[in-house]
């Protein structure tokens, strides 16, 4: 079989095609995601699909666990005396020496601290790094053992991976396993580090990477397979598809009618009515926003990979903007959480709006009570 990169669309099945593929392999076979959600959802699959067993032979892990477990710890004598503590997660470039008119960072060769903690918890921003460099210096020994552990490797939410998490993708590629990835550019709501490496990469341009960077290793791009959704209908998609025209559009291969379907504006003073009534899951920007608690919530980029029938989304002034000033969203990241929390609903969208509102962008939730 032929390495391979999968573009999908939100809802496209592209877990459930991992997960059949994995279940008629009778060969070892590694799963293996950015978030946490993602691992979950991976795993309730599997339950789902195969009586809820898990067979032996496949293994489940967050990219940052198999990083640690796989590329890092074996050969990790080969870079340093000390052994691996753990995993530090940082949210912004780790390795601080100290803090001035221009910060300065440990270099390279401060084995230590360029890529550890006190307490040696390696920093999360530099662990694909030192995989990449402990295979180096086993001459190639870290991928080769991947490699013979694992026949077949599943990518999921490729689009995340960045700097040298694309390096270390790269070297998988050119092992005897076959690798599989797939990804939604328009999904980057995480990114594993902020490495300068491939930095022209990563907004979502893991296309252009396999294309530009890995020319000569064989990998095949299918931009068709998985270009459908089998969860949002035909309503749902094409707003999401507004939000990034510029890519090609997602059709809806969802055809559910429910008697309250597409995309809604639900006024402040109405949203106790609202959850009452649908029972939605919320969506935010961020903790700092307000919800009713009683009802289940989740920030935009922790619901990625989930599926549910209805959402109601607290939007950002940034997306109001777009909504009803048809200004652009300029922030890449706004974008994608955005279309992130839109395209988790199979039936509604309702986005929250002031009470004084007067439009016709969109329908106006009106309540009975």
């Amino acid at each position: 079989m032929k390495n391979k990169l999968l573009i999908a669309s939100a809802g496209a099945g592209k877990t459930t095609m991992f997960v059949k593929e994995a279940l008629s392999c009778t060969e070892s076979v590694l799963i293996t995601t950015f978030t946490e959600e993602n691992e979950k959802e991976i795993k309730k699959k599997f339950i789902k699909l195969n009586n809820g067993i898990i067979p032996p032979n496949i293994t489940i892990q967050t990219w940052f666990s198999f990083l640690i477990e796989h590329g890092a710890k074996p050969y990790q004598g080969k870079l340093t005396e000390k052994k691996i503590n753990g995993l530090f997660l940082v949210n912004e470039k780790s390795g601080l020496k100290y803090k001035g008119k221009y910060p300065v960072y440990f270099k390279e060769d401060e084995i230590d601290k360029h890529y550890f903690t006190a307490d040696y918890q390696i920093y999360s921003d530099k662990l694909s790094k030192f995989c990449v460099k402990c295979n180096e210096k086993s001459n190639g020994y870290v991928v080769e053992r991947i490699s013979a552990l694992f026949h077949r490797i599943y990518i999921d939410e490729v689009q995340d991976m960045a700097g040298y998490d694309l390096e270390f993708i790269k070297l998988l590629l050119q092992t005897n396993s076959m690798v599989k990835m797939a990804g939604d550019p328009r999904q980057v709501t995480y990114h594993t580090h902020f490495s300068d490496k491939y930095k022209k990469y990563s907004s979502g341009k893991i296309q252009e990477f396999i294309q530009n960077e890995c020319k000569k290793i064989n990998c095949d791009v299918d931009t068709e397979t998985l270009k459908g959704s089998w969860r949002n209908n035909k309503i749902i998609c094409e707003f999401a598809n507004s939000i990034f025209p510029e890519y090609p559009k997602c059709e809806s291969l969802q055809t559910e009618v429910t008697g309250h379907d597409g995309i809604f504006l639900v006024k402040e003073k109405d949203v106790e009515q609202y959850l009452k009534e649908y029972c939605p899951l919320q969506l935010r920007y961020s903790r700092t926003k307000k919800v009713n608690l009683n009802y289940q919530t989740k920030n935009f980029g922790e619901s990625k990979g989930a599926t549910h029938d209805r959402v109601l989304i607290y939007p950002t002034q940034k997306i109001l903007d777009w909504l009803f000033d048809n200004k652009d969203i300029n922030s890449f990241e706004v974008k994608c959480k955005f279309y992130v929390a839109v395209t988790r609903a199979k039936y509604s969208v309702a986005i929250v709006c002031k009470n004084d509102v007067n439009t016709e962008v969109l329908p106006i939730y009106q309540s009975n009570v």
